[in-house]
């Protein structure tokens, strides 16, 4: 049996101009914009974690999430177990998360660019100088985040454990 999706969940999905433009009006309206990316394969707590910590830092948070490509590219063949319009359903239904989009980019820089977030929030497997954007943030004014709990979590390490990939 098919559940009818969530309009609610939906409509905090966008594709690039439908985030622009809700980022334009809420900064307009003086809101702080966070952003945070990831892959979300199996979605545990490190991420929910990473992205309450990520929304503490600002009014809006969006997160980009990596296309099926994308993390096929970064983790390898059998990659992702869920496909992107499912992870982004997901996490769109975190209380934390405003707004979702997938980006099929090697790197979030081009999304960043477009957005020119306050905030670009980066999980603890990262220092504020090892974040790969970080030039690219501070191009335009923003600012460079850590956030979340220790890296003790990961899909890879739940996937071995169960006997997956």
């Amino acid at each position: 049996m098919s559940l009818p999706n969530d309009s609610r969940i939906d409509s905090r999905i966008l594709n690039r101009e439908g985030l622009l433009a809700r980022v334009q009006e809420a900064r307009s309206a003086g809101a702080r914009i966070v952003f945070a990316n990831g892959c979300f394969d199996v979605l545990h707590v490190g991420h929910v974690r990473y992205l309450a910590g990520a929304r503490d830092l600002g009014d809006v948070l969006v997160v980009g999430i990596n296309s099926d490509a994308q993390v096929e590219q970064l983790k390898g063949a059998g990659r992702p177990i869920m496909r992107a319009a499912e992870r982004a359903e997901i996490v769109a239904a975190l209380e934390s998360v405003t707004y979702v989009t997938i980006f099929d980019e090697p790197t979030v820089e081009q999304l960043l660019l477009t957005l020119k977030p306050d905030v670009h929030a980066k999980g603890t497997d990262y220092t504020e100088e090892t974040v790969p954007e970080r030039a690219v943030v501070r191009s335009y004014g923003g600012r460079v985040a850590i956030v979340g709990d220790p890296k003790d979590h990961s899909t890879s390490e739940i996937l071995t454990r169960l006997g997956g990939q």
